[in-house]
């Protein structure tokens, strides 16, 4: 596919429990997403990104979760929405031999931008934590 073939906007967003196994399914949806759509050149890191801001989600808080995937303008966003309002760890050099806590520098390294905001307008409530990718990644 040419990159004028990725130029229509779509979103998708997939509710998820607070289950280990939502882990999976969000990785499964998101690429079977990515494959539809594209562009073809960000499913693996796009892939690894949406894992460890779900597993994050359901690691660390006990509501559901959402994964949201938004294709505009040459940039893929992966946002994942939880219930609770702290702001996640900040991202901070863990060694590489770490079996946890490397999920958002990993985040910080891979992604084009990345962040998190409150969510207390019109009844939600939680934080949403996202990342951004660029099609020429």
């Amino acid at each position: 596919m040419s990159p004028s073939s990725f130029a229509e906007p779509w979103e998708y967003t997939l509710y998820i429990p607070n289950d280990p196994r939502a882990v999976t399914v969000s990785r499964r949806t998101l690429r079977l997403v990515l494959t539809v759509h594209g562009p073809p050149q960000l499913l693996d890191v796009a892939e690894l990104l949406a894992t460890e801001l779900v597993t994050n989600a359901v690691r660390h808080t006990k509501g559901p979760a959402a994964l949201r995937l938004r294709w505009a303008d040459g940039v893929l966003r992966i946002g994942v929405w939880d219930a609770d309002p702290k702001p996640p760890a900040p991202p901070l050099f863990t060694p590489p031999d770490a079996e946890r806590g490397r999920g958002l520098d990993l985040v910080r390294a891979c992604a084009d931008g990345w962040g998190w905001h409150p969510l207390l307008s019109s009844g939600d409530h939680g934080k949403l934590v996202w990342c951004e990718l660029g099609a020429a990644a």
